[in-house]
């Protein structure tokens, strides 16, 4: 487990996607109630779940997209009593994970007044969740951007720019084409520039420690 700030961890593994390692990210933040918000879970190893145990009682396990949910079943089964959280469509996708609360706009009483969050709206391929954690000015999303590692190779640099990936925090051209309701889209977007963020925190290549939001803007021009 990578520490980030006081109570906001971060852990990765590789992940294979059509070709290419990108690699995948989770994050934790642990809650006042002393409980565990898990994000993106990856795979539940004995080793993981050993160091995650080590910081707390897993309270929230949270799948924040309609793409990010191959792990979390492993995370439900090791920690039952946790509650589970899930994207917009996912429950469709993913009955086998039934019961569970569908992520809103506005945060649940698990964790509200500690960490906020939007439904990415016009983009239904993903229905993406991005959430705010104000006591250490995280932005915590998953493929709302990419962040390019140099630990990639060169081929997986080179097929995410020919992806439309450009620098810091820069959407691929899935998001730049195959958004469906503009308006909504950019409605969406607009919230999450309201928070006052400076690390963000992607699942896929570095996480941005300074200047996330104004990298973010500038990935997003195109929607100016």
């Amino acid at each position: 487990m990578q520490t980030l700030a006081t109570d906001l961890w971060a852990d990765q593994q590789p992940l294979r996607f059509v070709g290419m390692e990108i690699g995948t990210r989770m994050t934790v933040i642990r809650l006042p109630t002393g409980g565990l918000w898990i994000h993106s879970p990856i795979e539940a190893t004995d080793e993981r779940l050993e160091a995650v145990r080590a910081l707390g009682e897993p309270a929230a396990l949270i799948a924040p997209t309609r793409f990010h949910h191959m792990f979390i079943g492993g995370w439900r089964d090791a920690f039952p009593d946790a509650s589970l959280h899930l994207a917009p469509g996912l429950a469709s996708k993913r009955p086998d994970l039934m019961p569970a609360e569908v992520l809103g706009d506005e945060a649940p009483a698990a964790w509200a007044g500690h960490i906020e969050q939007v439904v990415v709206k016009g983009f239904p391929l993903a229905n993406e969740v991005v959430f705010y954690h104000p006591p250490t000015a995280t932005l915590v999303a998953t493929d709302l951007a990419f962040n390019p590692s140099p630990s990639f190779s060169v081929g997986t640099r080179f097929a995410l720019r020919l992806a439309g990936v450009k620098g810091l925090l820069s959407p691929t051209l899935l998001e730049r084409f195959g958004i469906r309701d503009r308006t909504a889209f950019r409605s969406s977007f607009d919230r999450i520039l309201e928070w006052p963020f400076e690390r963000v925190i992607v699942a896929h290549g570095d996480i941005v420690e300074v200047g996330g939001r104004e990298a973010l803007l500038e990935g997003y021009a195109f929607l100016r």
